[in-house]
């Protein structure tokens, strides 16, 4: 049992990636961790047995739900109107009850949950910037105006985005320490570009859930962009570089 919104915010964040959701269920958290079809960009996300407000799960499951049918339901989720999930493994039925001004309970069935796990990537980071998400946001978008990609660029003392498109370019810096980039620690330079598209809708999605975004990436790698969750939650989405040809 937990808040519509924060559900419903959560699951339009992962809903950017993927269609179906193979969650982990455990006596002490809820777990996913998918790519999307692509493979470009990757989900982590866990809500520890806290973020509800009634939690109960005797032994570990999967449950694999179709995201934009549960995003149907959701999204006629009201402000303050709590919902309850209820898996019936022996029916392969979802049963979602939504309690506010009045009551609807609606029933779904469940997929066959994917057995491949997906692993963590194991990289090492040269850089980590902490960002507002608005901040981040609003640069990402000012980045829009002219191509469809950006070269991510920090030293010691700022986080730059640079975007070429056919007829503009623009350069967004933010400098450390002020409102928008809040921390900036550098090991040695570091540059990628990355895809705006799915960098846009990652953090327009995310935006909801967290004020604060953790990036961290280095030279032509994936970068890792961590959005700060309550009571020890995880949304974490990595993405993939864009190669360049010289």
């Amino acid at each position: 049992m937990t808040d519509a919104k924060l559900l419903r915010d959560m699951f339009q964040a992962i809903a950017i990636l993927i269609d179906e959701a193979t969650f982990k269920l455990t006596p002490d958290n809820i777990q996913l961790r998918a790519m999307d079809p692509s493979r470009v960009a990757m989900i982590d996300f866990l809500w520890p047995k806290t973020i509800f407000d009634e939690y109960e799960c005797d032994q570990p499951q999967k449950m694999c739900v179709n995201i934009t049918e549960f995003l149907k339901l959701l999204r006629r989720t009201a402000k303050d109107e709590i919902i309850e999930l209820t898996l019936n493994p022996e029916t392969a039925r979802l049963q979602i009850s939504i309690t506010g001004h009045y009551t609807r309970t609606f029933n779904m069935p469940t997929l066959e949950p994917q057995e491949e796990e997906t692993p963590t990537p194991k990289i090492t980071f040269k850089a980590t910037a902490k960002t507002t998400t608005e901040g981040l946001r609003q640069a990402i978008e000012d980045a829009q105006l002219v191509s469809d990609h950006v070269r991510i660029e920090v030293d010691t003392e700022k986080l730059t985005l640079n975007a070429t498109g056919d007829l503009m370019g623009a350069t967004i810096t933010l400098k450390k320490n002020s409102d928008a980039l809040l921390d900036l620690q550098t090991q040695e330079p570091s540059k990628a570009t990355f895809s705006l598209s799915y960098l846009a809708e990652i953090i327009k999605a995310a935006s909801a859930t967290s004020e604060i975004a953790t990036l961290q990436f280095a030279n032509d790698m994936p970068i890792q962009i961590d959005f700060h969750q309550p009571k020890e939650g995880k949304l974490t989405f990595y993405l993939a570089p864009r190669i360049e040809v010289e």
